[in-house]
């Protein structure tokens, strides 16, 4: 299990909470996820509750539901029942009324089950009693030990009402990212209250050319020349040509910079330089870092193809969003276009 421990050397009481590894985007999607929110501890209540376990949770709604452990509570907000990641007739027993939670009736409707985030206060000889006396050879804390203790102890669930968004696959990656772009995002990096610190990177601003930007994010040191950027994020170092369009896109940059030179060498010798090359459409995608997406290129999904391998071809798709995988390389005049039906040979035309 992933886990982080926060507390000073004589806490009575620990805090518990998930760590963030990374990301990984491999052929069975996003390897390495989790969840992505904003909230300050200062409204947890633990010691004044009473409680010898607090668990963080928040209502979510079906599609999600199976994804977490799910909790019941009662009107004091103490658990009476805890199952972790229920399916079928497990999950439709621990259906909710989360009106108890503040939600209107039809907020309620569409989330009718509460989740533990992962996050949890606990006090320190509890959470040594039970690793060590009571659960000695557990491996994880979620599915093995918060559910017997649930029974032993007295467990409180904290109702987080900040922001939160799970990130654990392709498809709610994409959205938590492109949601950024919004006129009024639930999550800002421009909050004077709750400041944003990133990695110093040294980088030059942005240089856009004779180019068309809506509802979009660019990062530093990225080259834009005559194209066209719609809701869609764009990373660090990211290099397009001329007549580019993305749409609905994310892409994550580049570790490095070429040089126009190597630019250069590369188309000469037919080689594809890193970024997107000219007169290239893509839509609905995901890129990861150092991708090479050569010129002409046309990548597509028309809400058809749900699940494709074509990784000698450098990309896959899930959840029905293509998937550009980090390093890969996609020569000229390439065009995938996965309207293509199902039953026939290929998957994606070319």
């Amino acid at each position: 299990m992933t886990r982080g421990l926060a507390y000073p050397a004589r806490s009575e009481h620990l805090l518990i909470m998930k760590i963030a590894c990374g990301f990984k985007f491999g052929m069975r999607g996003l390897e390495k996820g989790g969840e992505v929110f904003a909230s300050s501890f200062g409204s947890l209540r633990h010691r004044r509750s009473g409680a010898e376990i607090t668990i963080s949770c928040l209502p979510v709604d079906d599609r999600r539901s199976s994804d977490f452990g799910l909790v019941k509570i009662d009107n004091a907000g103490r658990l009476i029942s805890f199952s972790e990641k229920p399916k079928g007739v497990n999950l439709t027993a621990m259906h909710v009324d989360t009106t108890l939670l503040g939600l209107s009736r039809e907020e309620a409707q569409k989330k009718p089950y509460i989740a533990s985030m992962g996050i949890y206060v606990i006090k320190k000889d509890v959470l040594l009693n039970l690793l060590r006396c009571q659960f000695p050879m557990a491996n994880d804390f979620g599915c093995e030990i918060i559910p017997a203790a649930a029974k032993e102890c007295i467990v409180k669930a904290y109702i987080f009402n900040d922001y939160w968004e799970d990130i654990g696959t392709i498809r709610s990656f994409l959205e938590a990212n492109l949601a950024l772009t919004d006129d009024l995002p639930r999550f800002s990096f421009y909050d004077d209250t709750k400041p944003i610190c990133t990695s110093r990177r040294n980088l030059p601003p942005s240089m856009i050319n004779d180019s068309t930007v809506m509802d979009s994010i660019i990062s530093h040191g990225c080259v834009l020349d005559n194209c066209s950027i719609e809701h869609s994020v764009i990373g660090l170092r990211s290099h397009m040509g001329s007549n580019v369009s993305l749409k609905d896109t994310v892409m994550f940059g580049a570790d490095f910079c070429e040089a126009d030179v190597e630019r250069s060498r590369l188309l000469a010798e037919g080689r594809v330089p890193i970024g997107i090359g000219e007169n290239t459409t893509i839509r609905k995608c995901i890129i990861d870092k150092n991708a090479r997406i050569g010129r002409h290129v046309m990548i597509i999904n028309s809400e058809v193809v749900q699940e494709a391998d074509r990784s000698s071809e450098g990309f896959y798709i899930r959840d029905n969003i293509p998937v550009i995988p980090k390093n890969s390389t996609i020569g000229d005049w390439m065009s995938f276009d996965l309207v293509v039906d199902l039953r026939g040979e290929r998957t994606a035309g070319i």
